[in-house]
């Protein structure tokens, strides 16, 4: 299996990933890791990755474009690098119809974030028949839902608990999802641009109207709490 973690702050991964269990299933080639920053698929001379949140808010949101670009980029280096190989042993024709469905394979990407359904062991068990993962982790107040909606396969958190990498505000451990006055997941975020490849955000976030902009976050969170965390549905309140 390979797996491609992209992340803004790559040496927290290296440490834990290059001992115990996960050095030896790489050192067996079992488990092949690579792991990225975002920051090299930003194109602007300050490598920014956030911006502002769209209809106000404390904290920042992550950038749908470099996390498309990564994405979109680690899908195709591993089509190269499959079709390399292939030419490399040249390959007879059940080769390459073996080749041809390992391509139909495209990786399963997984966003890491508070929001998502929480992970277990059957879903570790699931994942672990996957060829190639690659991981995008949230940081801040989450990615831009345009990520959530257009990009990845699955959302997935590790827990019912904020990490410090999402804690840019004072009021963010508050407000945040799991806290003790949510009694539920938070909405979606969205930031600049207001278009990006035709999605655009939704026009009550433009408005300025901050009534309407609340109602409408209240109604995306009890949605989104239905879809991927009904089971937390009535608490805190």
């Amino acid at each position: 299996m390979r797996i491609d973690i992209v992340t803004l702050f790559p040496e927290i991964c290296r440490a834990p990933l290059n001992e115990s269990m996960m050095k030896r299933a790489q050192e067996k080639d079992v488990v092949d890791f690579h792991i990225h920053n975002l920051r090299d698929w930003t194109t602007d001379k300050h490598h920014i990755v956030d911006d502002a949140p769209f209809g106000g808010g404390q904290g920042m949101v992550m950038k749908p474009e470099p996390i498309f670009a990564a994405v979109e980029d680690l899908r195709q280096q591993t089509f190269n690098s499959d079709e390399s190989r292939a030419g490399a042993q040249r390959p007879t024709p059940k080769d390459r119809e073996q080749a041809f469905n390992v391509q139909l394979k495209t990786p399963k990407v997984i966003l890491m974030s508070p929001t998502g359904r929480r992970f277990d062991q059957q879903m570790a068990a699931q994942l672990s028949q996957e060829s190639h993962l690659i991981i995008v982790c949230g940081h801040y107040e989450g990615v831009d839902h345009r990520v959530i909606e257009h990009l990845i396969d699955m959302e997935i958190s590790i827990g019912d608990y904020i990490l410090t990498g999402t804690l840019g505000h004072e009021r963010s451990a508050v407000d945040d999802s799991f806290s003790s006055q949510r009694s539920g997941l938070e909405g979606p975020q969205y930031t600049r641009p207001a278009e990006f490849r035709g999605w655009k955000v939704p026009e009550v976030l433009l408005s300025g109207k901050h009534a309407e902009i609340a109602k409408w976050r209240k109604e995306q969170a009890m949605k989104r709490t239905r879809e991927n965390r009904p089971d937390l549905l009535g608490k805190g309140d």
